[in-house]
């Protein structure tokens, strides 16, 4: 038997999603854990995620949502989604370091309630919740 195909080394595939192959069951279940949280933590913060973005929305003018392209795993790239935090700058007139901060904005970062749309990264699979391996990245970062 060949070396390069997958059956040689007695290694078993199961399908995920958009994402290619799984290489074992752990994973499987892992993902399916990420899931099910995810799926869990969304219904339970949904009111919270509908008045925050509410809030944000009467606050100043501009998206809800600001989205950061990230790095995932094997180099994927993917719109990590978060709530927006600083004022909106349509021209790009200052660096994204250097923008003023908005006092929801304020009080999003400390209570860490601007990254509870992640969930829909970690959905979709973009994102997960405990890292196995240092390549892809995890919410609870």
């Amino acid at each position: 038997m060949r070396d390069d195909f997958p059956g040689a080394r007695n290694e078993r595939y199961l399908p995920l999603s958009r994402h290619g192959c799984i290489q074992d069951a752990s994973a499987l279940m892992k993902r399916t854990g990420d899931f099910l949280i995810a799926c869990a933590l969304l219904a339970v913060t949904l009111p919270l995620l509908i008045c925050v973005a509410l809030a944000i929305r009467c606050e100043s003018r501009g998206p809800v949502l600001d989205r950061e392209t990230c790095q995932g795993y094997d180099g994927r790239r993917f719109q990590m989604l978060k709530f927006r935090t600083v004022v909106f700058d349509p021209e790009g007139a200052q660096p994204r370091w250097a923008r003023r901060m908005t006092r929801m904005g304020s009080f999003l970062r400390h209570t860490r309630i601007e990254s509870l749309p992640q969930l829909v990264n970690v959905l979709r699979g973009e994102m997960s919740f405990v890292n196995r391996d240092r390549r892809s990245p995890s919410f609870l970062e």
